[in-house]
This record gives C-alpha cells, sequence and structure tokens, in this order.
C-alpha cells in the first residue's frame, strides 16, 4: 500500500491531526458547544426579518439607479468615522427610489445621523427607518 520508504507512523499522525477540529490543532482547546457559545445580539430582530411582510436585504433591487443610491447612502455613512461599527454595517435596502434602513446603531444621535444622511441622498419622503438602539453592554 505504501511505497517502502514511506514513514507511515507520519501519515498516520497527519491524518489523524487533519481529521481534528481545528481550534485544538492550533490553540489547544476544545470546540466550544451550542450550550456555551454567545448568541448574537439581534437574534430576535433576525427573527422578525423573516415575516412575509419585512423588507430585506434580498429584496434590494439590481437596476442601476437604485444600486447607485445605496451605494451613495453607504458611502455616506462609511466616511463618517465617528459613527461606530454598528452604524456603519445597518442594512441599506433600495426599492424603486425608496430606501429602508434596518439595524442596531449605538445611540439616538448615530439614528439620526444615519436617517440624515439617507434623506440628503434619496429624498425627504423617501426614507422608511427601522433602526434600533443597542447601546453597549456594560460587564
Amino acid at each position: 500500500m505504501f511505497p517502502p520508504k514511506t514513514n507511515k507512523k507520519l501519515i498516520v499522525a497527519t491524518i489523524a491531526l487533519l481529521g481534528a477540529p481545528w481550534p485544538t490543532l492550533f490553540a489547544g482547546q476544545q470546540p466550544s458547544t451550542d450550550s456555551d457559545a454567545t448568541q448574537a445580539d439581534n437574534t430576535r430582530v433576525n427573527k422578525r426579518d423573516r415575516n412575509k411582510g419585512e423588507v430585506t436585504a434580498d429584496q434590494q433591487k439590481m437596476n442601476s439607479s437604485d444600486r447607485e443610491l445605496a451605494k451613495k447612502i453607504r458611502r455616506s455613512i462609511m466616511d463618517d468615522k465617528s459613527l461606530s461599527t454598528y452604524a456603519h454595517n445597518v442594512k441599506i435596502i433600495a426599492r424603486n427610489g425608496s430606501v429602508t434602513l434596518k439595524g442596531p446603531v449605538r445611540s439616538d444621535e448615530e439614528k439620526s445621523a444615519i436617517e440624515t444622511k439617507a434623506n440628503e441622498v434619496a429624498g425627504a419622503g423617501n426614507v422608511k427607518s427601522e433602526l434600533s438602539i443597542a447601546p453597549k453592554k456594560t460587564q
């Protein structure tokens, strides 16, 4: 089965290592189980998005005007370095010139700033905000 000069122990050890979970290979730790994993803090929001009437990111129109609208709003948000990572990652869904904003931000100020930026690009009355406030967790 193996060529005569093959180190069979090395092959067996390599196969055993490759079959091990990655955390045990590099950190010497056991892989986490579902019971000790931390849930994302927006799990309930994601469940809400499964409702039939909810606008979701996959409903973003692919016509050039809606893509450009979403792109301009995203660029405006990303250029503001005072916003948190949460704010930089809000969902922007453009459909037929109307924009829906979804996701958590860290404060009322961030929520207002994002809504203002979207209104400047899309025009007043064309933005629906479904942003929520998720303040920093204290430990």
